[in-house]
């Protein structure tokens, strides 16, 4: 079933030095851009870190120092990737966990502005899970009767996801809409405000803590009472994007 989309959906797969959203960066991205006309622009780029790669991540992704020393940094593509993903929506395995994070966390290291607020997200690997509780590599194999021999590459990872999704759409006509809205809110695990999920939704819509002390508490209420708490935040070893929302609402707080 081809996908019924309204905005371009971009398929995405990145291979990094680990798995850290603070630390660590990446080393490869791919995205194939599908148009709502059923145009396919495929986009595979190695990046160069400007950190050494770690011995058991180039295991995974075969990607070491050495292939990536002579590549741009995230910085030198930042501005023409924000451009190509304008307007576009979002899918990938696993990719509201860490890669969506991930490349929110790039961009604003890099100083490009890119706003993820408005779009929605299909992580098709939670709709595998919700399914059948399988691996990308099973999934690819289950829907598409394929193996995926270049598994942890990012290009055969982006394209694998890219045709699992259709076959899901394909095996599970009475479950699924070929929609991007329903799918991206049938992937989603949690009401996260932030992409690492320290702040949520409660049922109400209000922002509150998903850890620590004030795990339950309005983020705004913890802020007002104690101001301390925003600060050891801001200091502490917290995503980027994370410190964002954070900051927008202590703001949001003071000017009430």
């Amino acid at each position: 079933m081809e996908l019924a989309i309204k905005n371009p959906l971009i398929f995405f797969d990145l291979e990094t030095t680990g798995i850290n959203v603070s630390a660590d960066r990446i080393v490869e991205i791919s995205m194939i851009k599908i148009t709502p006309g059923g145009e396919k622009i495929v986009k595979t780029r190695r990046v160069n870190p400007q950190m050494h790669i770690p011995e058991e991540a180039t295991a995974v992704h075969h990607i070491s120092d050495e292939d990536v020393k002579d590549e741009p940094t995230f910085k030198e593509i930042a501005k023409s990737l924000a451009a190509f993903i304008e307007g576009c929506d979002f899918a990938g395995f696993n990719s509201n966990k860490f890669d969506v994070p991930m490349l929110a966390e790039e961009f604003i290291r890099a100083g490009v502005d890119v706003d993820f607020s408005s779009r929605r997200f299909i992580d098709v690997q939670t709709i595998f899970h919700k399914m059948e509780q399988r691996t990308l590599v099973a999934a690819y194999k289950f829907y598409c009767d394929k193996d995926l021999t270049e598994a942890h590459s990012a290009a055969a990872d982006t394209m694998a996801t890219y045709e699992v999704l259709k076959a899901q759409l394909d095996r599970y006509p009475d479950a699924l809409k070929n929609d991007v809205a329903f799918l991206s809110e049938f992937s989603s695990h949690t009401r996260n405000v932030d992409f690492a999920g320290r702040v949520v939704y409660d049922d109400n819509g209000a922002e509150v803590f998903n850890f620590g002390k004030h795990k339950g508490r309005k983020v705004e209420e913890v802020f007002a009472k104690e101001p301390s708490y925003y600060n050891w935040m801001m200091d502490g070893d917290f995503p980027e994007y994370t410190k964002r929302v954070i900051t927008r609402i202590k703001l949001r707080g003071i000017n009430k």
